[in-house]
């Protein structure tokens, strides 16, 4: 059929859509937690962050361990069924977090043990979300708009996890709606867009009704040997052995290293640190700065990205150039909030740290446009590796961090002669933990500058099964 002068249809639009306001709810029910920090502690009578650090990292370390056999569904069976199964999971996880801390009559109490298995679960459920949605994007979108589109996505899920804190403090504090009922609200919301979902998505445009001859024609333009179906048949040890996937693997664990620090600690330096209460506005933006202004890195990234296609780059460095500058400037950042944690200004270290989010994010975009290049019709597998790697970084990171904080403790009962069995609060926990905060500054920008060094070895105009193009 003749198509010159025929208009695309924008259905790739509404389903590019659909997959943002999916990435807006894993942002919402993953933030969550975090911000309900001192109402789980009280639920469990204690106060210290570093003792939630196994409940924040169980998360991490499920999201991880499941990457790879989600993203494998994914590419098998297509993303519009493992999609749907994967936000029904963790929207009930979501909800059974409110429990946390209740007892039902004599036989059963919500422990913090509980806790992390309800977390773990969580994490298995999640597992698999951003993969999936590279893989629907993958048969969704054209080559010149993968940059775009992943940016885009990661905006979504940044926003949503900046707005968290205002949200938590709307309706917890100002409010005073239950934190129970809060979580039990969020994970009716993933129901909800299992509905839509459902109705409206289909694993490819030949599929939908609504797509029109010349909107599948500007989809499959510059995709010759990645529109196959994958098989069941996945060729491993390719996959494993490809220096590409090592150098993009070693890369993302790098990236979420220090990001992870945002999403599960820094709430926690806001209050310890600067005494910034829960009930202050300011102090809601300062915790979700980070994701806020990544957000507009994950936009300008993206668009980056594509800009520098468009202009003749190759695919190599349009997807390395926005990546490498922000790893060096998000390292620069951290140090910059060294400085400023030092000086204990709360609001310059807060628009460091804000930045380095930024900066952080202005790789999104390039780093899971490069699943799409050298994963082709494998693309969620690929993703889901690399996703898998990188939260392995952030479980390492939180119990690590957790753990400096636990050690820099230490010291200062020794230093001071305080004895163990004394809880150490206000003014007496600040300063014992600051020299543990600090040493964590110093280690995420030193592995920023590791990963932005680790670019320079991905090569996106190298697909991973060459042969089978």
């Amino acid at each position: 059929m003749n198509t010159d002068n025929q208009q695309p249809t924008k259905v790739r639009h509404l389903i590019l859509g659909l997959v943002c306001f999916l990435s807006m709810i894993t942002y919402l029910d993953r933030a969550a937690f975090p911000n309900a920090q001192v109402q789980i502690q009280q639920s469990f009578g204690f106060t210290d962050i570093s003792q939630m650090a196994w409940a924040m990292a169980a998360f991490n370390l499920a999201y991880a361990l499941f990457e790879i056999p989600t993203g494998y569904l994914g590419d098998v069976f297509g993303p519009k069924t493992t999609l749907i199964r994967i936000v029904i999971w963790w929207s009930a996880f979501t909800a059974i977090s409110g429990l946390a801390g209740l007892a039902f009559g004599t036989w059963f109490t919500f422990g913090f043990g509980m806790l992390i298995v309800v977390r773990f679960l969580f994490g298995i459920g999640e597992a698999g979300a951003y993969p999936n949605i590279t893989r629907a994007l993958h048969n969704w979108l054209p080559v010149t708009e993968r940059g775009f589109a992943q940016g885009l996505v990661w905006t979504s899920a940044r926003i949503m996890g900046g707005l968290t804190p205002l949200l938590w403090l709307i309706f917890v504090i100002k409010l005073e709606i239950s934190w129970r009922i809060v979580f039990f609200f969020f994970g009716a919301v993933g129901l909800l867009w299992c509905f839509a979902f459902a109705r409206i998505f289909k694993n490819n445009p030949n599929e939908h009704p609504a797509v029109n001859d010349a909107e599948k024609e500007l989809i499959l333009k510059d995709k010759v040997g990645e529109t196959e179906q994958a098989h069941a048949h996945i060729p491993w040890g390719k996959l494993f052995a490809s220096r590409n996937m090592v150098f993009l693997c070693a890369m993302y664990f790098c990236l979420n290293f220090g990001w992870y620090f945002n999403l599960n600690y820094l709430p926690a330096i806001m209050s310890e640190q600067f005494q910034v209460k829960a009930e202050d506005w300011l102090g809601a933006l300062y915790k979700g700065g980070p994701l806020l202004l990544g957000a507009f890195g994950c936009f300008i990234g993206g668009f980056a990205t594509d800009w520098f296609l468009r202009q003749g780059k190759s695919r190599t460095w349009a997807r390395r150039t926005p990546a490498v500058f922000g790893n060096i400037a998000c390292g620069l950042c951290y140090f910059s909030a060294l400085y400023f944690l030092n000086q204990k200004d709360a609001m310059f270290f807060a628009i460091s740290i804000a930045f380095a989010g930024f900066c952080n994010d202005l790789t999104m975009g390039a780093t899971w446009a490069t699943c799409q290049d050298i994963g082709q019709k494998h693309a969620a597998i690929v993703s889901g590796t690399m996703n898998m790697i990188g939260n392995l970084g952030g479980f390492v990171v939180t119990i690590l961090t957790g753990k400096i904080l636990e050690w820099s403790k230490t010291n200062f009962r020794i230093e001071n002669a305080i004895d163990n069995s004394t809880k150490l609060i206000g003014n007496e926990l600040a300063a014992a933990q600051l020299d543990g905060y600090q040493f964590n500054l110093v280690m995420f920008g030193l592995v920023y500058m590791v990963g932005a060094a680790l670019w320079l070895g991905i090569d996106a105009n190298k697909p991973l099964l060459q042969e089978e193009s």
